[in-house]
C-alpha cells in the first residue's frame, strides 16, 4: 500500500482512549449508526479512524477482519474523498472499497454499513467518471438499491439518508427531471431525505453541506440564500473527530467561494 497523505490538522482533540471512545460512541456514530464493536482490535481501529490515521485504521481494520472491514472501508473512502490528490488513485480506492463492501454485504446481509459504504464508494466513483456515464453503466440502480437496503436495515442511518438524497439530486441535476424519473430520481423525495437526515443527526456538518448542494441542484438559484445559511451553520459546527473536521473545513471553503 502506497503511503497515504497525512491528515492535515492537529488531531490531539480527536485522539480517544478506549473508555472515552466508548463514552462518546453514540455521538461519533450518529451518522452511520454503527454498533459499538465487541472486538477490542476493531475498537482500536476505530480510534485510529477518529484521530485521522486513515491508513493505519484501514490496515488495522482489515487485519481484524469481520466487523473490522467496516472501519477499513470507511477509512479508505473518507481518505479518498478528502485527501487523495491523484484522481486515478482516488477512483481506484473507491472501486476497491465498493468491491470489499459488496463482498461483506453478501456475507453479512444484515450489515447496514456494508450496503451504505458500497453505495458511498460507488457514488463517489460515479461522480469521478461523470454521473451520466455511471448511469449508462447501471451504477445508479446499484447505488440506489444499496442505500434503500441500508435504510431498511437501519432506519436511523442519517448518512444513508444524505447519500440517497444526493443520488436523487445528482441524477436530476445531470440528466434532468424527465430522464431522472427513468432512474427512479424525484425532487420531492430527495429533499425529504435530506431533511430526514438532519432530523436524525442535527449537528452533522456534512448533512448541512449536502442539503445545501441538493437545494441548489434541485431548486436552483432561488434557494441560494438557504444554501448559504446551511453552509454557514456547517462551518460553525464543532467537529468531534477527523472526518467531521474535514466536513467543517469543506463548508468553510464553500463559504469562501
Amino acid at each position: 500500500m502506497a503511503k497515504w497523505t497525512a491528515f492535515p490538522y492537529d488531531s490531539a482533540e480527536y485522539t480517544y482512549d478506549t473508555a472515552t471512545l466508548k463514552k462518546k460512541w453514540a455521538r461519533l456514530h450518529a451518522g452511520d449508526a454503527e454498533p459499538l464493536p465487541k472486538d477490542d482490535k476493531v475498537l482500536a481501529a476505530w480510534a485510529l479512524f477518529h484521530a485521522g490515521e486513515f491508513q493505519k485504521a484501514c490496515e488495522a481494520g482489515l487485519k481484524a477482519g469481520g466487523a473490522g472491514v467496516t472501519v477499513a472501508n470507511k477509512a479508505q473512502a473518507i481518505y479518498a474523498n478528502y485527501l487523495e490528490k491523484s484522481e486515478k488513485t482516488k477512483l481506484a480506492l473507491f472501486l476497491e472499497v465498493s468491491e470489499r463492501a459488496e463482498a461483506q454485504a453478501e456475507e453479512d446481509a444484515k450489515n447496514a454499513n456494508a450496503f451504505y459504504l458500497m453505495a458511498y464508494a460507488l457514488g463517489r466513483y460515479s461522480q469521478g467518471i461523470s454521473v451520466a456515464k455511471a448511469l449508462a453503466q447501471g451504477l445508479g440502480t446499484k447505488v440506489k438499491g444499496a442505500l434503500e437496503t441500508a435504510i431498511k436495515l437501519s432506519p436511523k442511518h442519517a448518512d444513508a439518508h444524505i447519500a440517497l438524497g444526493a443520488f436523487h439530486a445528482e441524477v436530476i441535476d445531470k440528466v434532468g427531471k424527465l430522464l431522472g424519473r427513468t432512474q427512479g430520481a424525484d425532487s420531492a423525495t430527495g429533499l425529504k431525505l435530506y431533511q430526514q437526515a438532519l432530523k436524525l443527526n442535527p449537528t452533522s456538518a456534512i448533512a448541512m453541506v449536502e442539503y445545501a448542494n441538493g437545494l441548489v441542484m434541485l431548486e436552483g438559484d432561488k434557494r441560494m440564500k438557504d444554501a448559504e445559511k446551511l453552509y454557514a451553520d456547517a462551518a460553525a459546527c464543532t467537529p468531534m473527530d477527523a472526518m467531521e473536521r474535514l466536513d467543517v473545513e469543506m463548508a468553510k471553503a464553500e463559504l469562501e467561494d
